[in-house]
């Protein structure tokens, strides 16, 4: 079982205007609201509206020589406004953290979805990577590469069967016409353009190539490129070196190999765009087949991607059971108990007006103290801060 905190937090944030947000605050491996190596991401409840967001609180500490990265980031989130991304709905700062409070997304990530069906077809994957070419289309229309699009950025918006996909983490994203030559090798090992990996200068179509790489996984299950070595790895996609195995693409469309094909085109002057990828067949005519794939892609799926992916129980079930505690609490403190002990602790709430419970609410008794920690690689979250040390921004 996942290791879960939900706190209950009422954060008074006095400027031009007061904002209150009850945050639960979930510390776990295993929930898309997650620890990174230079931030936390907790979900959160405003009072007033009942709304619920995800907030990423980053360390100040965390950014020392990062400035510009973090900056480039919420230029790039304030500047996009798109049915199919992860919104940036506003910005606080304390003293020692920045607090980005994002949309917040609880249908999972996509490959947990498809291997939970019981049914998946070229259509579905058709439907998806079209969500996917629209909004990086959006992005590509406004002078932004995402430069980091895999499976993990891709997250459904709600459990519903019927959610859209949202693009997410804008981390290593750019404006094109800032002046500076995209050449930086950045991204994912695995999804990043042979352009990349040459450190030649670059452009937009390297996030084409990403989608076709992930248009390919959702059609087999496994990655065009794989080698343990990373050598023999940036080879293979610096030669485009890949195949449509058979038996695993011998039930997919030409339609669908082809479509592929054009987007992990060696060649970014050869390669398609997002628009030429969305007027093609496979996407905006009826070429996509309605054979159920499902057994094929989900085996590979688990043997391919089991390292890091396939958890025992759903995210979207622990999601919605942080969700379910926030709103039938009736105090401002909602503590769950974990499953998993770790070490070392995270510092104690402060002592402060921030935090009380309702009159109307029965005292609660006392939770008994129990160890947790983040990962070697995460910051723990400190206290808050008193509501006059923060600044809206």
């Amino acid at each position: 079982m996942s290791l879960s905190l939900c706190l209950s937090l009422s954060l008074s944030l006095s400027l031009s205007l007061s904002l209150s947000l009850s945050l639960s605050l979930s510390l776990s491996l295993s929930l898309s609201l997650h620890s990174g190596a230079f931030s936390e991401v907790v979900m959160a409840r405003e009072k007033t509206t009942g709304k619920m967001v995800a907030v990423k609180c980053i360390p100040k500490k965390a950014l020392k020589g990062k400035e510009t990265s973090i900056e480039n980031e919420i230029a790039v989130l304030r500047k996009i406004k798109h049915e199919n991304i992860v919104a940036l709905e506003d910005i606080y700062e304390s003293p020692n953290h920045l607090y980005l409070i994002m949309q917040l997304v609880s249908g999972g990530e996509l490959f947990d979805r498809i291997v939970e069906k019981g049914f998946y077809t070229e259509m579905d994957a058709s439907r998806l990577i079209k969500q996917v070419l629209n909004a990086v289309n959006y992005l590509h229309d406004m002078g932004i590469v995402h430069r980091d699009l895999k499976p993990e950025n891709l997250l459904y918006y709600n459990p519903h069967d019927e959610a859209k996909i949202m693009i997410s983490d804008f981390g290593l994203s750019k404006m094109e016409g800032t002046g500076d030559v995209m050449a930086t090798a950045c991204g994912t090992p695995g999804y990043v353009a042979p352009e990349v990996l040459a450190q030649k200068p670059y452009s937009k179509a390297v996030d084409c190539w990403s989608i076709g790489v992930i248009a390919y996984i959702l059609l087999c299950g496994y990655p065009p490129f794989y080698d343990e070595n990373d050598s023999k790895l940036f080879e293979q996609i610096l030669k485009a070196d890949y195949e449509f195995d058979a038996p695993y693409w011998d039930d997919i469309s030409d339609s669908a190999k082809e479509f592929i094909s054009s987007l992990m085109e060696k060649d970014p002057e050869k390669r398609f765009t997002c628009d030429q990828a969305l007027a093609h067949p496979w996407i905006a005519g009826d070429t996509a087949l309605c054979k159920n794939i499902h057994e094929s892609v989900s085996r590979q799926m688990r043997k391919n991607f089991a390292k890091s992916k396939w958890r025992v129980g759903s995210i979207r079930t622990m999601i919605g059971f942080c969700v379910c505690l926030l709103y039938l609490s009736t105090s401002s403190i909602c503590i769950c108990q974990p499953s998993l002990s770790l070490s070392p602790s995270l510092p104690p709430l402060p002592a402060s007006s921030l935090f009380s419970l309702p009159a109307s609410s029965p005292s609660l008794p006392p939770l008994p103290p129990f160890p947790l920690s983040l990962p070697a690689s995460s910051p723990s979250l400190p206290p808050l801060p008193p509501s006059s040390e923060w600044n809206h921004m």
